[in-house]
């Protein structure tokens, strides 16, 4: 007997399985409005070189403002003021019909910057002048926050496969809460930073450590259920973000709105139950006993457990593993394993690589920033429907590879449509809801593909490399200095790869849970 038939005769799918479901819902849907805050929290306004020198008086006292730019600004082609530019004495000539042969001496910015104010308040490039010869240090704060959730990933499904399910979850609420709290009021650029990698790390345990729990506890023929409806919880956070974000403009302000969910699930943790397959793995019958005892009661199945006692119960589940302590090493350790790790990080870093390299550049699409995020939200509400139904009649393979090689194709061809044209905009926004759907996939797939002993592990590694490929993805959009498509280009060939990879996974639908790694070296 395996514990996937315990969970059939005391309900895998009842008032038990929903309240853990409705309790991770809290901490999870603040899971977005991190991963995604830099879209405004380090929105680059509009700006232009601070020329309030001209204010002091004398000839240019009494210009007008477009007056004051035109002398002292250079204009770019489209007639808008230079961003980064200004002259080096100002070009009084420009307000004459007057031609001057002398060309103009052009210089960076000298006395900072004058933002736009009327979209974002206060953003982190605003607060530290992180624009022009600086930018790349705005683009750096994403990517430092997901090198923390990159090392943090592999630390918590580490702890978390060694020392349960549920007091990790507590310490990632804890942890993330106070980090957060401190990165929104940080002093300088370096302690924020700092404050934001451990944020991240921090919020990788709560990440993967939230759907194991309550994949563990669905039975077989409810698992593709349960990880579609907590991916549901990525689209709530995301209309949240768009609603803090249009309401709160100051960045340090947004960052604790953002958090203050986390707030609940610590008072709400209580009610976690711990992952009874985990115990079992462990040894810890009596513990499993009693959560497995506490889901038959909440779910009116009591009568089909009068007879069990933790004794039969640990013998029936065969999930014994004799003291053994198992490390990320064991993911390597063996070839069916072995093959595993490696097919599945790669398909990790391709959906990464490529959901965040869409979500990152909403700004990219001509529209506003608020409302493609809003349209990005929402077209994953039918997308993870749809995706639900294809699981279950198809599977998870084909599924898997197929939003992955689509999402290519859609930036494929975004590549020879103009910014503005609406059906960029539609291209995008399919583009989109593939890779969000290849995301929810990839979670479900993996927690059913590694063994119980090593679930989190093995999420944790692939959440390392998935976390690699968002850290880099940001920055990929530097290259557009080089090549204005050679990004476009990168994200849509890792899109297309991975994909093609995700046809060497073996498929796991309507399968029992691994629950050793012996599970996955038997002859299939």
């Amino acid at each position: 007997m395996k514990f996937d038939d315990i969970l059939s005769e005391i309900n895998g799918f009842g008032k038990f399985q929903i309240q853990l479901v409705l309790i991770q819902m809290l901490s999870r849907m603040t899971l977005p409005c991190h991963f995604l805050l830099n879209n405004f929290m380090a929105a680059v306004p509009s700006h232009h070189c601070n020329i309030s020198a001209l204010d002091d008086g004398g000839v240019f006292g009494n210009l007008t403002l477009e007056q004051k730019l035109a002398v002292g600004i250079p204009a770019e082609q489209d007639g808008t003021p230079s961003s980064c530019l200004m002259f080096s004495e100002p070009q009084y000539q420009y307000l004459s019909a007057s031609n001057s042969s002398d060309d103009p001496f052009i210089v960076q910015c000298q006395n900072g910057w004058v933002y736009d104010n009327s979209t974002f308040k206060s953003t982190l490039a605003t607060e530290w002048d992180l624009v022009c010869s600086r930018k790349a240090m705005n683009k750096a704060t994403v990517t430092v926050f997901f090198i923390g959730i990159m090392l943090g990933a592999p630390l918590f499904g580490f702890l978390s496969d060694r020392y349960g399910r549920r007091p990790l979850l507590l310490v990632s609420y804890l942890s993330s809460l106070i980090f957060a709290v401190f990165s929104a009021f940080s002093t300088s650029y370096v302690m924020f930073t700092i404050m934001r990698f451990f944020t991240g790390m921090t919020l990788a345990g709560i990440s993967i450590i939230s759907i194991v729990l309550n994949v563990e506890w669905f039975s077989i023929e409810h698992r593709t259920f349960s990880g579609v409806i907590i991916s549901l919880d990525w689209t709530l956070g995301n209309w949240l973000l768009v609603g803090f974000a249009y309401w709160v403009k100051d960045w340090r302000m947004l960052i604790v709105v953002v958090t203050s969910p986390l707030i609940l699930s610590v008072f709400a943790w209580r009610w976690l139950p711990e992952s009874a397959r985990w115990l079992l793995a462990n040894g810890k019958a009596d513990a499993a006993h009693h959560y497995i005892m506490k889901c038959a009661e909440m779910n009116n199945r009591s009568k089909h457990m009068a007879t069990i006692t933790p004794a039969t119960i640990f013998e029936f589940t065969e999930t014994k593993t004799e003291g053994r302590k198992y490390t990320i090493l064991d993911l390597f350790r063996t070839p069916n394993m072995r093959t595993l790790a490696i097919n599945s990080g790669i398909v990790w870093f391709g959906v990464a690589f490529t959901y965040y390299g869409i979500s990152l550049n909403i700004t990219g699409f001509g529209l506003n920033p608020y409302l493609t995020q809003f349209i990005f939200a929402s077209i994953e509400m039918p997308m993870k429907i749809g995706v639900y139904f294809f699981l279950v009649k198809v599977g998870r393979k084909p599924g898997q590879a197929g939003t992955l090689v689509l999402t290519g194709v859609c930036l494929f061809i975004n590549m020879f449509i103009a910014k503005g044209n609406v059906i960029r905009t539609v291209v995008a926004v399919l583009g989109k809801a593939l890779s969000e759907a290849s995301f929810t996939i990839i979670y479900l797939f993996t927690t059913e593909l590694y063994p119980t002993v090593i679930r989190q592990n093995g999420l944790g590694y692939t959440s390392f490399l998935a976390r690699l490929g968002v850290s880099i993805s940001p920055l990929i959009m530097l290259l557009e200095d080089v090549w204005h498509l050679l990004p476009a280009l990168i994200y849509c060939a890792v899109a297309v790869g991975s994909g093609l990879v995700g046809l060497l996974l073996p498929e796991t639908s309507n399968a029992q849970l691994p629950e050793l790694i012996e599970d996955i070296e038997k002859p299939r």
